[in-house]
């Protein structure tokens, strides 16, 4: 099992990370680059001296693998959550675990914390972070308390943890970005939608390929 989990979870990551990196390279990585014009202005650089081909072959390769990677371990978490939580492994129910994924560890901290340009103001790290697993980690069992159990006080506990980590949001950090506001904002929304298409991406082809993997165990004997 744990043999056919691993299989599934790297063969879907793979082709899911390859699509996604895709899409990152014609969102996220211009608006990346723009805001790094700016930062490099800011400190005395040359912003319109253009970086060598090879530089940029050499980051889009580094960025491809990185999100390879990222999409392989989505894949392998919603198989084991599923497998282990009893949950029939089908496309369909995988893209439902991979868009509660999302919920908790991108549309949930991105209200505190949303996804960042390169130049934009910063508050302390440490706090940021743990701000950030707390609220994934509440979000997480609450959506699953709300969604897996029946009893109402479950239910209700549920909701309480999903809404308690935004009565402590992260201070502000002072407004001395040097990226453009709409540059910014472009680049929150581009980014929650490719880390959706992640984790749906890596959900439905897990779905796919564990069905694959185990069409010997269902058949009949």
């Amino acid at each position: 099992m744990i043999a056919r989990l691993l299989a599934a979870g790297l063969g879907a990551g793979v082709v899911a990370g390859l699509a996604v990196a895709a899409l990152q390279h014609v969102t996220t990585t211009p608006l990346i680059l723009a805001a790094e014009v700016y930062e490099a202005a800011q400190h005395a650089h040359d912003a319109a001296q253009a970086a060598p081909a090879f530089e940029g072959l050499r980051r889009t390769a580094a960025t491809s693998f990185a999100t390879v990677a990222v999409c392989i371990g989505y894949a392998l978490i919603l198989l084991a959550g599923m497998v282990f939580s009893g949950d029939a492994v089908s496309p369909r129910r995988a893209a439902l675990w991979g868009a509660c994924a999302f919920a908790a560890t991108g549309l949930a901290t991105s209200l505190g914390l949303a996804p960042q340009l390169p130049g934009a103001a910063e508050t302390d790290l440490a706090g940021r972070q743990l701000w950030w697993l707390a609220t994934a980690a509440s979000t997480g069992a609450g959506l699953y308390a709300l969604l897996r159990l029946e009893a109402m006080p479950a239910k209700a506990i549920g909701a309480a943890l999903i809404v308690a980590p935004h009565f402590f949001w992260p201070t502000p950090a002072a407004p001395e970005s040097t990226v453009p506001a709409e540059l910014a904002a472009r680049f929150a929304a581009s980014s929650l939608a490719v880390q959706a298409a992640s984790w749906i991406f890596a959900g439905v082809l897990a779905g796919l390929v564990w069905r694959l993997v185990t069409s010997d165990m269902q058949e009949p004997a």
